[in-house]
């Protein structure tokens, strides 16, 4: 397969936004045929960006988290159906019962509060407002009044809530009685031999290919920046071209690979799912 236009539209486009460097990865029938980094991993250092650079994934972490949340439901130990306050004090929607489901599907009827901007540009630097927020237990005192803010019944809207997520970590954490990373730790990313995915500042310290995060800024100078570490379960995990590669596998073969199984094909499929507001009973 010729991958020569393709790299050369990549090249263009982080010329075009002076991104410093990215890593891309091709699967194809459940193999990593295909990866490349381009640009700089250290723009100040040279160092170029190569497969195994460790990148912020973002909120691509809100999947380890769903499937954490379906691993409790195949042990039977959670179900979809049940109420968010079965597991963590907070009433969060007035008009109705906030489940599991709901989160996962930003159906809550909460708008974003506001927590993840706040979050990340107070540890920055980006913002003189300070949100100081260390653990998920904080986000769920900035969330005690979270019901002032519901305008949608349960179900009945889509509103992205990164709150939720964080709340979603709390309740792996309380049912499983782990930590929320030890819990997809062990669960997901050494099962999967995901071996340089990281949650911790201490962890990417060690690894001598990691990026570093820039801020590019109006006149499009690259001003090195931090990963906001802390909470995690809605964004805070690190990791790489490969080890996505095999993550990625594993949801394309419904939840296996290589003879190794995360979660049942069927729950696989249930998160694959569109969900309307005909469904919005569908859990209970």
């Amino acid at each position: 397969m010729d991958f020569g236009e393709i790299e050369e539209f990549i090249l263009d486009k982080i010329r075009e936004s002076r991104l410093p460097g990215l890593s891309i990865g091709v699967v194809r029938d459940g193999e990593l045929i295909y990866a490349r980094g381009f640009g700089f991993r250290d723009v100040d250092k040279g160092l170029p960006a190569t497969p195994r650079t460790i990148y912020g994934i973002g909120s691509i972490t809100k999947s380890f988290t769903a499937l954490a949340i379906l691993r409790l439901v195949e042990e039977g130990r959670l179900s979809l159906g049940d109420p968010v306050d079965k597991y963590v004090p907070i009433k969060l929607n007035p008009m109705g019962t906030v489940t599991i489901h709901h989160l996962l599907t930003h159906s809550s009827g909460l708008p974003a509060l506001g927590y993840a901007e706040a979050y990340i540009n107070g540890a920055l630097g980006l913002d003189s407002n300070w949100l100081p927020l260390a653990t998920p237990e904080d986000v769920l005192t900035f969330m005690r009044n979270a019901s002032d803010w519901a305008i949608a019944k349960p179900g009945e809207r889509f509103f992205y809530l990164n709150e939720g997520y964080v709340i979603l970590g709390l309740i792996i954490k309380r049912v499983s009685g782990m930590p929320y990373e030890d819990f997809v730790r062990e669960k997901i990313l050494k099962p999967l031999g995901m071996t340089r995915t990281y949650f911790t500042a201490e962890e990417v310290l060690r690894d001598p290919d990691a990026a570093t995060p820039y801020i590019i800024d109006k006149e499009g100078r690259h001003i090195p920046s931090r990963f906001p570490f802390g909470i995690t379960s809605d964004g805070g995990l690190l990791s790489n071209v490969i080890d996505m590669a095999r993550y990625v596998s594993m949801l394309i073969n419904r939840g296996e690979l290589n003879g190794v199984r995360i979660v049942s094909k069927e729950l696989i499929e249930t998160a694959e799912r569109v969900y309307r507001r005909s469904l919005e009973n569908h859990w209970r």
